[in-house]
C-alpha cells in the first residue's frame, strides 16, 4: 500500500473509534490533514496537562501499543502506525 493508496476518510473513522471517540472536527480541513494534526497533537501530548505530559516518545511507544491491540482492521493498523511514523519523523527532525 503507497501513500496515495490510503483513504484518510476510512482511517478517520477508525482513529476515532480507538481512541474513545474523538470527535476531530474536519470542517475546514481534509480528513488527511485533520487525522494529522491529530496525530501530531497525540505525539506532542497536548491533549494532557503541561505538568503531567509524557515525551512524544513515550507517547509514540503508546500509540502504537492501542493501535496493534485495537479491533481494527490488519491493513488499517498498518496505515496508522505508518501515518504515526511519518508524522514522528517530521517531529524528530523539527527538533
Amino acid at each position: 500500500m503507497t501513500i496515495a493508496d490510503i483513504n484518510y476518510d476510512e482511517l478517520l473513522a477508525e482513529y476515532r473509534m480507538i481512541w474513545n471517540n474523538r470527535l476531530l472536527a474536519a470542517s475546514d480541513s481534509s480528513s488527511e490533514e485533520t487525522i494529522k494534526e491529530a496525530v501530531k497533537r497525540e505525539l506532542l501530548d497536548e491533549n494532557s496537562h503541561p505538568r503531567i505530559r509524557k515525551n512524544k516518545f513515550e507517547k509514540y511507544y503508546s500509540a502504537i501499543n492501542r493501535i496493534t491491540q485495537s479491533t481494527i482492521s490488519n491493513e488499517a493498523k498498518v496505515s496508522l502506525i505508518n501515518l504515526h511514523n511519518g508524522v514522528m519523523e517530521q517531529l524528530i527532525k523539527e527538533r
